[in-house]
């Protein structure tokens, strides 16, 4: 049996698990048969059902342990937003662990969908100016003290 579809594939496929090689060994053609294949087939297409579903809350259930600590951001044009400085995309500022990770505020220009935006990047960065939401966080006036260094 698989623990994922919980039946075994050749029950799956064939509509039962055979117990000994006797069982697969066809049956003579007449009459009889069409009738049990007709019922045959029914019972196949339970147990396909059955497995689709059981595929199907399987599937939901690993969705929801994915998603458990994620949050959805979204930014509309006109918000600010600070930029995480990854490696890759940034090496010119990523030459020393001192130096800043993440750098803002910028205004988002355009929402390209739910997980792009479009910034009004200043002109020293020399990088597309279209972000992934991951590397993106909400610039929050009240909650961030770098924008006032003389506040305590």
């Amino acid at each position: 049996m698989h623990s994922s579809i919980k039946f075994s594939p050749f029950e799956v496929v064939y509509g039962f698990n055979p117990l000994t090689p006797l069982d697969l060994t066809p049956l003579p053609i007449g009459e009889i048969v069409s009738l049990d294949g007709k019922r045959k087939a029914e019972l196949v297409k339970k147990i396909h059902e059955k497995v689709r579903n059981h595929i199907l809350h399987k599937n939901e259930q690993a969705t929801t342990r994915a998603n458990k600590g994620r949050k959805h951001v979204t930014f509309e044009p006109g918000d600010c937003v600070w930029v995480h400085f990854r490696k890759e995309r940034f090496p010119s500022q990523r030459k020393s662990k001192l130096n800043p990770r993440e750098d803002g505020p910028f205004q988002v220009l355009e929402k390209i969908n739910d997980n792009a935006y479009k910034l009004d990047l200043l002109g020293e960065y020399q990088v597309s100016s279209t972000f992934n939401v991951s590397n993106l966080s909400l610039f929050d006036v009240g909650a961030n003290s770098r924008t006032n260094p003389f506040e305590e």
